[in-house]
């Protein structure tokens, strides 16, 4: 097996300070979104989604963060998905923001809530149509025979919904995580990393510094 134990480097791209943070997690967020974003990082939207089945196994996967505002954070899935149907038992869930490249680190924790029809079609017709109709294609989390069975029914439905609308699909929807608490991680030089966790204190925020 290869030997993962010396594989290390140092961070080195500057501390965050109790002084500099705003008041508002989401503002920070937004502020390190952007520079995620100047800095070319791939796919700077992905979040690892960690949910808990009924008898108590976490599962993570990487889904893409679709909108946030104070309201919370939005992504969308298929219904009937694995992580769907953990939601619908247990609505707790948690997010990362793994955006290496930085050295910085966004975790949150929260619960869901689904979103509205309006807002899931709404959504949804934004999508480009390819995208729209692998919706209807994959029953997402089940076992199939093979790739070619979704690239068979990609390619009829491309060709019935060719020219029109692609309605919304009942299977598919979305969840806003509401926040309740947000954790800054800032790689430091020695280990010495920076981390500050907000939580939620009734219409504002307490914030923490935690030991790296």
């Amino acid at each position: 097996m290869m030997d993962v134990a010396d594989l290390r480097r140092e961070y080195c791209r500057g501390g965050l300070h109790r002084a500099d943070l705003p008041s508002d997690p989401l503002a920070l967020f937004e502020k390190w979104l952007a520079q995620a974003c100047e800095a070319k990082l791939t796919d700077p939207t992905a979040m690892v989604v960690a949910t808990v089945d009924a008898d108590g196994q976490p599962w993570q996967r990487t889904v893409l963060l679709k909108h946030y505002d104070a309201q919370g954070m939005v992504f969308y899935t298929n219904m009937g998905s694995r992580k769907a149907q953990q939601l619908e038992g247990n609505p707790r869930i948690s997010l990362l923001f793994p955006w290496h490249t930085l050295d910085r680190q966004v975790h949150v924790t929260g619960r869901v809530e689904k979103m509205s029809t309006f807002e899931v079609m709404k959504y949804f017709h934004s999508r480009p149509k390819d995208s729209q109709i692998a919706a209807w294609v994959s029953k997402q989390s089940t076992r199939i025979s093979a790739r070619g069975v979704l690239e068979a029914k990609f390619l009829e439905l491309k060709q019935k919904f060719a020219n029109g609308e692609v309605p919304l699909p009942s299977f598919w929807g979305g969840f806003r995580v509401v926040i309740e608490t947000v954790e800054f991680w800032q790689g430091g030089e020695h280990r010495l990393h920076d981390r500050f966790y907000y939580t939620r204190d009734g219409d504002g925020w307490h914030i923490e510094r935690l030991a790296p």
